[in-house]
């Protein structure tokens, strides 16, 4: 396999896992509530998929890391069939319930093996001073660019629909179900990974856990991933402060939730564009800011910086106010971004190949924490000072994270493959 082989396998991947969920993004509540589901129903599933895709999140890492990327990726892919399939004819709660859990396994046994396939074979390749940044960054994109054509799909296949074919909104997780078959297909096919040490079934029981709370202490103990953690954290303030805050500034705006509701569909795929955008810059972005911490600055400060002009533009009404939220949010996944891309890039140079994913499961762990964090003192906030205040917390959060990046040691945990005790 050469090295373009090996991207282009990643590409393919990164935008297959993400477009399930693209597809199912705008019609999933309504599905549940036209199947008879209350609010609060709706919002139990889909706290019991965040709580199973949490509490497997370090677990799934370790595993991929034990037993191979491609034997994950593929589960990862069998169960985006099961839940989305159920999700398409389920039609109670406790049916929907359990698509929300076979949702969040797959959600979390997708975490991180694809771009950890990416690196190891890289490296096998052109050794560990490969660049990753350009593979990386190209990976992103793709998976930006799914979210953003799924969305816009998925919100338009209802009206597709022929009378009397199934129930409208349940053509987006069908075919999310279909796509997740390509994915199965494409990497029991074209993600060739080295041999593994057989293990027995008892063997991989001892060795996950031990790999989980080795990289859980490297993560917490090595200078480098600890600031990338941290700044992961900062990341899930800010994403959840503007996806919580978003859809009711723009109905808002908009004048109905109907109409607002069509607004957030449109910003939310010109958003995932600009992070497709952001991903591919984030290379150049190092480039010229003369390296990946300097260019982690840059992204977060153009973070702060669209979160801060939508704190300051919330008293503006109308037209003005719809295009300054949409642009603001825009060029905010931009920047966020390029942070992020140059985040994986540092966080897979500063470990081995032993616990490269549960490492980078750590950090979309540590991401969701600052997500909940979000959740629980910005919505408040909100209510108690108003959208501004919550937004310029929000945007105080982000630019402290550029902090982080100021004389970020060169290089991390320097290891060479051969002390992983795996082939890469």
């Amino acid at each position: 396999m050469t090295a373009r082989s090996a991207l282009h396998r990643y590409m393919l991947v990164s935008f297959l896992t993400w477009l399930p969920v693209g597809l199912t993004m705008a019609a999933m509540v309504l599905l549940m509530t036209g199947r008879g589901l209350s609010l609060a129903q709706v919002g139990l599933v889909v706290t019991v998929y965040s709580l199973v895709t949490v509490g497997l999140e370090l677990p799934t890492g370790g595993l991929a890391d034990v037993v191979g990327r491609r034997v994950v990726l593929a589960a990862s892919a069998a169960f985006t069939v099961a839940g989305l399939a159920l999700m398409s004819v389920s039609t109670t709660f406790w049916m929907f319930l359990v698509s929300g859990v076979l949702k969040g396994v797959a959600r979390a046994l997708s975490s991180g093996p694809a771009a950890s396939w990416y690196v190891d074979t890289l490296h096998g390749l052109r050794g560990r001073a490969a660049d990753l940044k350009p593979g990386l960054a190209r990976g992103g994109a793709m998976e930006s660019v799914a979210l953003c054509l799924g969305v816009l799909v998925g919100g338009g296949l209802p009206l597709l629909v022929p009378p009397g074919l199934m129930f409208p909104l349940a053509a987006p997780p069908s075919v999310g179900a279909l796509a997740a078959v390509l994915l199965l297909v494409v990497v029991l096919l074209a993600l060739p990974e080295p041999p593994h040490p057989r293990r027995s079934p008892a063997s991989v029981l001892r060795e996950v856990p031990a790999t989980v709370a080795a990289s859980v202490r490297l993560a917490a103990g090595g200078g480098v991933l600890r600031r990338l953690m941290l700044a992961a954290a900062s990341s899930g303030v800010v994403l959840t402060a503007i996806e919580l805050l978003t859809p009711g500034r723009l109905a808002e705006l908009a004048g109905t939730a109907e109409r607002g509701s069509l607004a957030y569909a449109v910003v939310a795929a010109l958003g995932f564009a600009g992070s497709a955008v952001g991903s591919a810059l984030a290379p150049r972005a190092a480039r010229l800011a003369g390296g990946s911490a300097r260019g982690a600055i840059a992204g977060a400060v153009l973070s702060a910086l669209s979160v801060g002009s939508l704190a300051a533009t919330a008293g503006l009404d109308g037209a003005a106010g719809l295009l300054s939220a949409a642009l603001a949010y825009v060029v905010l996944f931009l920047g966020i971004s390029v942070t992020g891309l140059l985040c994986l890039e540092m966080t897979h140079n500063a470990v081995s190949a032993a616990e490269r994913t549960t490492v980078t499961s750590t950090s979309s762990l540590s991401l969701q924490a600052g997500g909940t964090l979000a959740n629980l003192a910005l919505g408040a906030l909100a209510v108690q000072a108003g959208i501004a205040a919550a937004w310029g917390v929000a945007a105080v959060v982000a630019l402290s994270s550029a902090l982080l990046f100021v004389r970020m040691p060169l290089a991390g945990r320097a290891v060479v493959p051969e002390e992983s005790g795996r082939p890469v």
